[in-house]
Formats: C-alpha cells, sequence, structure tokens
C-alpha cells in the first residue's frame, strides 16, 4: 500500500528505489526544478541503507587502493553532513590496535593517517596521533596487549540513526515537490522502442495499477538494478555486491569506550567493535554473495567468526552466540568484477551509467556508500540534466540543512529543548538525536492530546505521539516502518516487541486501525524480524546462507 497512491503521469525523472541513494536523487533533483517520483515495493531505506555500519568514513580504508578520489569526496561529504545533519552525525573516535603479525605494519598505517590528516585539514574533528602502549593499557583496558606494538587514535564520524537520514531526506525531497510512493512494485519498464520512457507500477495493498511515463527513468535499486533490467532491457551484469553482516550484543567485560578498528587474524579483513547507543557493533564480514537478496541473513559461520575475532582481541570478554541480541545482514551495491580474489578490492565508488544509445532514457546507478550519498545524487541529477539537454543548473543540497537540523543554531536549540522540555533530560535528548529540530512536533502532539504523552518503550521513553507522527507525516505505512525505521525502538534489546501491542493499540485509537489490523501488523512485524534473528523470539539456527568466501 502506499501512502502516495499512484496514479498515470508525465514528469522529467522517474526514480526506482527508495533506499539512501534514490531518496538523495529525488531530493536534488526536485530542489533543481525538475518534476520527480519515485516508487519502490516497501519501505523508506529497508534494504541495504538500514542494514550498514552506522558508520560515515571519512576514506581512510580507501588509501590503501590509491583511490584518493574517493578519499576526497568522502572527506568532503563527511565534513558537510557534520554541518548540515549534526542531529544525525557526529564526531566518532576510533583505535587502531597495531599487533605483532598484522598484514599492515604500524609504520604503514602511521603513514596512511599522516596522508589522510593532509588530505583532511579543515574538514575533520581532528589530526589522529599515535597511542603507546602504556596508555592503550590505561585507556582501554580490556583490549589485548599481547603482541601489542602501538596503536593510533583516528577520529572519523557515526551516524546512530541511518534510518532517519532516509527519513529526512524523503521529508525534504517532499518538501522540495517531489512524490514518493512506497509498497508500489515497479513492474516493468515503459519502452518506446528502444527508448526508457517510464515505468509501470502497481500499488502493494490495492493492486491498482498505473504508468508513470518520464524523459528519464533512474535505476536506483541497490542490490537489485539487475533483477530491475532483467528481461527489460539488454545489459551485462552490473551488480556484484557483497555480504556484510553484524551482531550486536549488550556491554561486555573488556568493552572499549571507543570504536575499535582491527585486522582480524582469520582473513586479515579490518573489523570494527564499536559502541551505539548503550550497546555494541561487532562487524562486518565481506563475502561473496549468490544467493536470493530478498533472503539475506547473517550465518552461523559469520557469527561465530566475529564472536571470536572479538574474544580474541578482548580476552575478557567471553562472548558466545547466546550473547547475540539480533544480528543484521546486508548486500552491498558494489560493481560487478569478474574473477576478483579479495573483495576488499572492489570499488567502493559509484558509477553513473548510462543505457544509451541502446537504451536512451535510462539511467543505472552502480555503487554508491551510505556517506556519500549526496554526491551519488548531484552527479546522477546532472547527467539527468544533460540527457534532458537544460543545461547545468545549480546544485542546491551541499549547504542545505536536513530538516531535523533547519535552525540557526543547532547547540543552541538543543540546550534550550532539553531546559524546556517536560520530559526528563534523557528522553528530550532522545527525542534530539532521533527528531532533530522536529522533537518539538512530537511534544506538540503530545499537548494537543495528553493520551499521546503515554510512554509506549520503557527503554527508551517512547511516546505515542510518535507512532502518530511517524504515520501522518513520515510516510510510515506498516507497524515496522513506525518501530524499525521511525521511532527506532525496534532497535532495542528486544527489537520492539514488548512496545509492539502498545504502538499498535495507538494506530487503533488515532490513526484509523481496526483490531483485524493491528492483530495482522503484529504477526507481520514478528516475521519480519526473523531475519535479523532475535534472541527474543529464540530465532533457530539459519538457513543455507548462499555466501561464498572468495579464494
Amino acid at each position: 500500500m502506499s501512502h502516495h497512491p499512484p496514479g498515470s503521469e508525465d514528469v522529467d525523472l522517474a526514480v526506482i528505489g527508495a533506499g539512501i541513494n534514490g531518496l538523495a536523487i529525488a531530493r536534488d533533483a526536485a530542489a533543481r526544478g525538475l518534476r520527480v517520483v519515485v516508487a519502490d515495493r516497501a519501505d523508506l531505506g529497508s534494504g541495504t541503507s538500514s542494514t550498514s555500519s552506522r558508520l560515515i568514513h571519512g576514506g581512510l580504508k580507501y588509501l590503501e587502493r590509491y583511490d584518493f578520489r574517493l578519499v576526497r569526496e568522502s572527506i568532503r561529504e563527511r565534513h558537510l553532513l557534520f554541518r548540515t545533519a549534526p542531529h544525525l552525525v557526529h564526531h566518532y573516535p576510533m583505535l587502531i590496535p597495531f599487533y605483532a603479525g598484522d598484514s599492515r605494519p604500524g609504520a604503514l598505517i602511521r603513514l596512511g593517517l599522516a596522508a589522510f590528516d593532509v588530505m583532511a585539514a579543515g574538514r575533520g574533528q581532528g589530526r589522529s596521533r599515535g597511542v603507546a602502549v602504556r596508555e592503550v593499557a590505561r585507556r582501554w583496558p580490556g583490549l589485548s596487549t599481547q603482541g601489542l606494538r602501538g596503536a593510533a587514535l583516528y577520529h572519523d564520524a557515526q551516524v546512530p540513526w541511518a534510518e532517519r537520514l532516509c527519513v529526512e531526506l524523503f521529508l525534504d525531497a517532499r518538501r522540495l515537490g517531489a512524490r514518493v510512493l512506497t509498497y508500489t512494485t515497479v513492474t516493468g519498464l515503459l519502452l518506446d522502442g528502444d527508448r526508457v520512457a517510464g515505468m509501470r507500477v502497481e500499488d502493494n495493498r490495492s493492486g491498482a495499477a498505473a504508468e508513470i511515463r518520464a524523459a528519464v527513468t533512474v535505476n536506483a535499486a541497490g542490490p537489485w538494478i539487475d533483477t530491475v533490467l532483467d528481461g527489460q532491457v539488454a545489459s551485462r551484469r552490473l551488480n556484484g555486491g557483497t555480504k556484510g553482516s553484524h551482531v550486536v550484543v549488550d556491554p561486555f567485560p573488556g568493552a572499549p569506550p571507543t570504536c575499535i578498528f582491527f585486522e582480524a587474524a582469520a582473513d586479515r579483513r579490518p573489523i570494527f567493535v564499536f559502541p551505539w547507543e548503550g550497546r555494541y557493533v561487532l562487524g562486518s564480514t565481506d563475502l561473496t554473495y549468490e544467493g536470493d537478496l530478498d533472503e539475506v541473513v547473517a550465518s552461523d559461520a559469520e557469527i561465530d567468526y566475529l564472536l571470536a575475532e572479538t574474544n580474541r582481541i578482548f580476552p575478557s570478554a567471553g562472548l558466545t552466540p547466546d550473547d547475540v541480541l539480533y544480528s543484521v545482514a546486508g548486500i552491498r551495491p558494489l560493481p560487478y568484477t569478474a574473477g576478483v580474489s579479495d573483495n576488499a578490492k572492489i570499488s567502493r565508488g559509484h558509477t553513473v551509467h548510462s543505457h544509451a544509445p541502446a537504451h536512451p532514457g535510462l539511467i543505472t546507478v552502480i555503487g554508491g556508500k551510505l556517506t556519500t550519498h549526496r554526491a551519488l545524487a548531484e552527479d546522477v541529477t546532472d547527467e539527468v540534466l544533460r540527457t534532458l539537454g537544460r543545461g547545468r543548473r545549480r546544485c542546491l543540497t551541499r549547504h542545505r540543512a536536513f530538516p531535523g537540523a533547519d535552525t540557526a543554531d543547532w547547540p543552541a536549540f538543543a540546550r534550550d529543548f532539553v531546559r524546556s522540555s517536560p520530559l526528563t533530560p534523557a528522553r528530550s535528548r532522545r527525542l534530539l538525536d532521533v527528531y532533530g529540530v522536529r522533537a518539538r512536533r512530537v511534544l506538540d502532539l503530545a499537548a494537543e492530546d495528553p493520551s499521546l504523552a503515554e510512554v509506549v518503550d520503557e527503554e527508551s521513553g517512547a511516546l505515542a505521539a510518535e507512532v502518530v507522527l511517524a504515520v501522518r507525516e513520515e510516510g510510515a505505512v506498516t507497524l515496522a516502518d513506525v518501530l524499525l525505521r521511525r521511532m527506532l525502538v525496534g532497535l532495542g534489546a528486544d527489537m520492539g516487541l514488548s512496545a509492539a501491542e502498545a504502538c499498535a493499540g495507538v494506530a487503533v485509537r488515532h490513526l484509523g486501525w481496526d483490531d483485524a489490523r493491528a492483530r495482522d501488523e503484529l504477526a507481520a512485524y514478528e516475521a519480519e524480524l526473523r531475519r535479523y534473528r532475535p534472541r527474543a523470539l529464540a530465532t533457530p539456527a539459519s538457513p543455507p546462507s548462499g555466501d561464498r568466501r572468495t579464494p
């Protein structure tokens, strides 16, 4: 079911996919005056965008592959996000320990950090510095010192709630005039001879079909780009995405106060252990994947790998599979690279691929990262304008604040909000972290109807008003949309299961759901959670994974 029912129409640009890249494209193109429609068969950012490591990388890892363009782009985009989304993107220090036997010697890493600091001058949160073994033992006492040769402290960024980046891109794109159709399946491309002239769509709930004719169609379906093209237009394989899995655990003995970025002993891959919203994320894997893109689940082997590497570097941790609260797995939308022997060597950059002259009017986006979504969108819109023959139009998104940061002085707003809020400081700060300046809207709804001031999730302190805001103003359709990608209580210890019934009850009382709809939504929510293998549902061992390790 779409929250904006489809109807036949003509637009400048049709975008397939409402992940972070598709939404960013819609925002950029609408800001430059184009008529835009986006369609996605599910919710905003419910695919790869919600399965990332939640880090806004400055691009340090890409120096190893001499991809200086991507490093510069990542540094710039990280810097812009600090300014345009300060409520969502935060400074995040990382410790990089050097151990005897690592494939990347400490001297090499220090050299890379020095080069990175030069490239990031004036656009970072501080210079990296060396950390002696004695200081490591004092400040990170749980970290193994066996074979430790030293460490470096590096400054990067985190977006704790990547889902909210997608929601705010949607809000801004809509404010700029773009139309976003969720739960609307693209059933095919419209073809005028060889020319792609738009897309056919179908509302998932009603079955209503429509044609959206567009001067240009952009395939921004992430790992599904080849699925969109299959049987529609002739094309080589474009997607070669790899599987990345993470696990979420409670604080453990020896858990670090900052992110630890270290080399895994099993495969020499750089992996993380990092604090996140009172818990820890361990990740990620990087496996070739040839399985069903709609059934991506962390395997037992991946979970065991992440736990073993964490236990190795934190000897007192003692983590077992029973400690895993849930896991998160997704497919990185990387370019297909035949015969690759090391997935880390596959480019993390993006390509704007025009299918002209064979199929004019069609563009496919290959690759892309959370950090550089805005730059990708700028490149795509530039190509769309060239295709339309409209000449250059100035990009407006470089310095355009996200809706949640639409204030002249974010720190002052945050201080005033906490001071004047009727909630506890902790609950007020949570609203700011999730909604930014739009936290005022949550309190306004609760003031208009005192029943909406009810707490529906004890762990987070989330309010009933947030359920109403999610559906009425933020495009949520299902209970899963509300819990996992708007309020975010679905990412707590029990994945929102203890709050789900209360939230469904709010929808019955305030959003027109009947009891049958509420029951169906609760069942569907539990079904959606199965892919996370949550401990709260006592999910059995995973099915065959479709993973394939590179040689």
